[in-house]
């Protein structure tokens, strides 16, 4: 018997955390993603203890699992300007104590752009940055399922691959298994984005390009690092390097590429989350309902 998938959306959390789980309930969803802050600035206004437990209370009781958050867009792990990569380093810091105190399961992060280094720098760059980030704060990986994850230290960090733009690195499955080999001793694995995957350049609109793209991952980093699927359709063409998401369906990928994910027993046991558009025409309880069809 085939296991049931996991369908989710990225929530926001205008108005307050705990409205970030009301409106992930609306919409059929059974896991979520949110930033824990602000995505668009430095500065992080501090968690207040009653907000906290207010938001783990709310989360627990809508039993939704797994909660993780995506770091703040301007952390640059691999930055090669001293300043930046400074900065980074502390902001990524703070998101991974902001996120074990709010009891999230995964902490995604972009490796981050190596500007005018090599690429071969820049993951050395983004390692290093990781390593000096999570240094003493004893985290371990995240359960399998928990009723309660995040607590003591369970959490991981989820390397999430890129469409390529610019000097960004992560694009290429090689490297982010060489990220997870250099990062052995720490909870580090696999955040996989669709429309970051087929604008790279992995087919996976095709039946043929799917099987491709399975064989590339099982000769790199492997399906058992894969933790969380942002599930995007991508308003950019195949190897484009362009990251820009579409509704599920209506892009380059296609509705029936997303049946075929949705139905592969190499992806199934993998939760789904959608970081879909949000526009007059469609939201995110529109392409749940769309993918919890595809998916039937």
């Amino acid at each position: 018997m085939k296991e049931k998938v996991q369908i989710g959306m990225h929530a926001s959390i205008a108005g307050g955390l705990s409205k970030a789980v009301s409106r992930t309930v609306a919409t059929a969803s059974e896991c979520f993603q949110i930033f824990a802050r602000n995505p668009r600035g430095w500065l992080a206004r501090p968690l207040e203890h009653e907000e906290i437990s207010e938001f783990r209370t709310v989360r627990e009781h809508a039993g939704l699992w797994p909660l993780a958050v995506h770091t703040v867009y301007l952390v640059n792990l691999a930055a090669s300007d001293p300043v930046l990569l400074a900065r980074s380093r502390d902001a990524f810091r703070e998101e991974i104590m902001r996120s074990l105190a709010l009891g999230a399961d995964y902490l995604v992060v972009h490796p981050g752009s190596a500007g005018r280094a090599d690429v071969e720098l820049g993951i050395a760059t983004a390692v290093e940055s990781i390593r000096q980030s999570v240094r003493d704060l004893g985290l371990r990986g995240a359960p399998a399922k928990a009723s309660r994850a995040g607590k003591n230290g369970e959490m991981s960090i989820l390397i999430e691959n890129t469409a390529g733009q610019g000097s960004s690195i992560g694009c290429d499955f090689e490297q982010i298994a060489w990220l997870l080999r250099e990062l052995d001793e720490i909870p580090v694995d696999v955040c996989m984005d669709t429309a970051h995957t087929f604008a790279s350049g992995y087919d996976i609109s095709t039946e043929a390009g799917l099987r491709s793209t399975i064989r590339a991952i099982d000769g790199s980093f492997g399906f058992d690092r894969i933790k969380l699927i942002h599930c995007n359709d991508s308003k950019a063409p195949l190897n484009s390097r362009v990251d820009r998401h579409q509704h599920i369906g209506l892009g380059y990928i296609g509705a029936e590429a997303f049946r075929r994910l949705m139905h592969s027993l190499k992806f199934r046991h993998v939760p789904f989350i959608l970081e879909t558009p949000v526009d007059k025409e469609r939201g995110y309880e529109w392409n749940v309902e769309r993918l919890w069809e595809l998916a039937s």
